[in-house]
């Protein structure tokens, strides 16, 4: 049976192929779409997420608009080198007729999961805001999550965005800190993983075909993009496709290697704020609260991603 599964994002390049691997994936029953400031403005993801899911079929998918800034501070978004000044690498995709949700992100939050028969499973890949969010206002209906996937943090890796912050984390870590505290075992897929799993450029040869459809344009158009950004910063056009292997560990968990922890956030360092901090030899005696990834099946995962997109491309075109 397939997993019930509400998605949320800021996207952003890796958002959008992680939303197309959830689109692809049977495994995946996808319920709903919230959207969240962080690569780029609020209005920039939510549009952006209503116009994915028209791409790959799924107009079906309710999208509500959730918070546009952190709890606490106003963070600088994303840097537009990195996905573009609308988020999706210059890619135009046309936006849909509908519009967002009106219950909004936390609205639809609540609706979804209280009327779904079964415990659903959250996968937030951008900040955790709404997250936040939807803990400390209706902790009764967070607290019958099946589990919390995250794209964040990392624990030998802890930064991309400053020396010791993963972007997502350090875009909001107070929130980050409440949910890794709120009592919903979570999975932490973080840069330890993901920049273990690297694609080349070849590696989307799949979607490179003189039949190639919308989807697979819209997707090696963002990689192009992205890969550019890659080259001027490591010399190499190979990306981490951070999100998508969130979507991955729960399409296939056994693709990465997900350990018992305690994980907290710091929120106080002068240098170190947005820091996941795991306690990997368990020193503080503390219950395990999050399952953290620290290795990954590369091979598979590549086959998995670049071969579902391919899939759906060819269901659509």
């Amino acid at each position: 049976m397939a997993i019930p599964v509400i998605i949320d994002t800021d996207p952003g390049i890796d958002d959008a192929i992680a939303l197309a691997l959830a689109c692809a994936s049977p495994e995946i029953d996808l319920l709903g779409v919230t959207t969240v400031g962080g690569n780029t403005g609020i209005e920039n993801t939510t549009g952006n997420a209503l116009r994915l899911l028209h791409l790959f079929g799924r107009d079906d998918v309710p999208v509500g608009a959730g918070a546009a800034r952190a709890l606490t501070f106003e963070a600088d978004l994303g840097d537009p080198s990195i996905h573009g000044q609308g988020g999706l690498g210059g890619v135009e995709l046309p936006l849909p007729e509908r519009g967002a949700d009106p219950r909004g992100a936390l609205g639809l939050l609540v609706d979804l999961v209280e009327s779904h028969p079964d415990p659903v499973t959250l996968v937030a890949i951008g900040p955790l805001t709404n997250v936040a969010l939807f803990a400390a206002t209706r902790p009764d209906l967070y607290g019958r999550l099946e589990r919390l996937v995250i794209m964040g943090g990392g624990v030998h890796i802890t930064g991309n965005h400053t020396p010791t912050a993963e972007f997502n984390i350090w875009f909001d870590p107070e929130a980050a800190a409440r949910v890794f505290a709120a009592g919903v075992d979570v999975t932490m897929v973080g840069l330890d993983v993901t920049h273990k799993a690297m694609f080349a450029g070849t590696d989307w040869a799949p979607l490179r075909t003189p039949d190639s459809g919308a989807v697979a344009k819209a997707v090696t158009g963002m990689v192009d993009f992205y890969g550019s950004f890659y080259l001027s910063q490591n010399g190499s056009d190979a990306t981490a496709q951070h999100d998508s292997l969130a979507d991955a560990e729960v399409i296939a968990p056994d693709l990465v290697l997900t350990p018992h922890f305690w994980t907290g956030v710091e929120t106080a360092g002068t240098l170190t704020r947005g820091m996941t901090v795991a306690d990997l030899t368990g020193v503080w005696k503390r219950e395990p609260n999050s399952h953290v990834a620290l290795d990954v099946d590369v091979p598979a995962f590549i086959d998995l991603l670049v071969g579902r997109i391919a899939e759906l491309d060819a269901r659509l075109h």
